[in-house]
């Protein structure tokens, strides 16, 4: 193995804050096109986040705090009062987005605790105080990210196979990744392995993004369908299993995206090990157990169609949860930023 620092390059950008707009790439249209989306408004932010045009519990806090500064340096309000309605409103509508990632309502109430901080201010002063914010959260955000691929680099081994769901990397986050930074920190140290990535049905953020991902990175990637999965452990090929998370309640349960459970289930009875990696905001002590995390339920399309073709029978009935929890009895260490966690869990901060 190489002891040279081997930094990882992103040819891509997630998400942006450029001449009082908010600039992300439309990952609806990946892997076919690369598109960037110019937000200008309040709903703009909203629907992107609603569409999953950006997706991943940390990329969408920043979206949500950005699209609060959009709202204040956008606004044509007299004075502050009146500018704070509109801001809260604007958050109000953001929160509305999606209920399962917490990051999003930690981020939100970031930008609004900074708008109360700003009283007395002027006009001007509060709508630059807010962008700035908004920016240093993305900036916090891929420094943090940083932070926990490091601190979990050291659980991958040379010429490991690892098994990951859904994309936890660049693309749902600030720009570095969370289960993924993992292994591009990893990487970076000049340790090789190769990735597996589940399709991860019904949305295909696997096949879509993670590969998609990685293949730009340039680290060895499978794509495999969810049911293989439990396949290729009885196999024994796969070493370990990485994700990322939603929400992560105070005893250690983990809100991710659906099928983390029956990974975590099947990891478990073949003796591999599963790691989730999330930044600390990640984190909602408030949330004692996962049975509290609120499960959000999208469309039905998204599991009868397939890239505008349906593929399920006229009329029948359909359920869509867009995450599972797995208890924290399944979970064999919780990387963030600030440390690696072992069993038991215990989040109270």
């Amino acid at each position: 193995m190489s002891e040279a620092y081997l930094p990882v390059q992103f040819p891509f950008m997630t998400i942006d804050w450029r001449d009082d707009a908010v600039v992300l790439l439309d990952q609806r249209r990946l892997p076919g096109e690369e598109v960037y989306l110019t937000c200008r408004t309040v709903e703009a932010v909203a629907e992107a986040i609603e569409t999953l045009a950006i997706r991943g519990a940390p990329a969408i806090g920043v979206a949500g705090a950005m699209g609060v500064a959009l709202a204040a340096v956008s606004s044509r309000a007299a004075t502050p009062a009146a500018l704070a309605q509109e801001v809260a409103a604007a958050a109000e509508r953001l929160a509305a987005t999606r209920p399962t990632a917490v990051n999003l309502f930690w981020a939100i109430a970031r930008m609004r605790r900074s708008l109360a901080d700003g009283a007395g201010l002027s006009i001007a002063e509060i709508k630059g105080r807010l962008r700035d914010e908004a920016i240093a959260i993305l900036r916090e955000d891929i420094v943090a990210n940083r932070a926990l691929g490091k601190n979990g680099a050291a659980l991958i081994a040379e010429g490991d196979t690892v098994l990951t769901h859904c994309n936890a990397g660049a693309l749902a986050t600030g720009g570095y990744g969370t289960a993924l930074g993992v292994l591009y920190a990893a990487w970076e140290t000049g340790k090789r392995f190769s990735v597996i990535a589940d399709e991860t049905r019904p949305v295909l953020q696997g096949a879509r993004l993670t590969a998609w991902e990685l293949q730009k990175i340039g680290i060895p990637t499978t794509l495999i369908c969810d049911n293989m999965a439990g396949s290729l452990m009885a196999q024994g090929l796969i070493d370990k299993v990485i994700v990322g998370a939603d929400r992560i309640a105070g005893n250690g349960d983990v809100a991710n995206k659906i099928g983390t459970y029956s990974v975590a289930v099947l990891a478990r009875y073949h003796g591999i090990p599963l790691y989730v990696a999330a930044p600390q905001s990640t984190i909602d002590p408030q949330t004692a157990s996962g049975a509290s995390i609120p499960i959000e339920e999208r469309a039905p399309h998204e599991v009868s169609h397939l890239q505008g073709i349906c593929m399920a029978p006229d009329g029948i009935s359909i359920k869509n949860p867009a995450f599972d929890v797995t208890p924290a009895t399944l979970v064999s260490a919780i990387i963030t930023e600030e440390a690696v966690f072992y069993p038991p869990y215990s989040f109270n901060w």
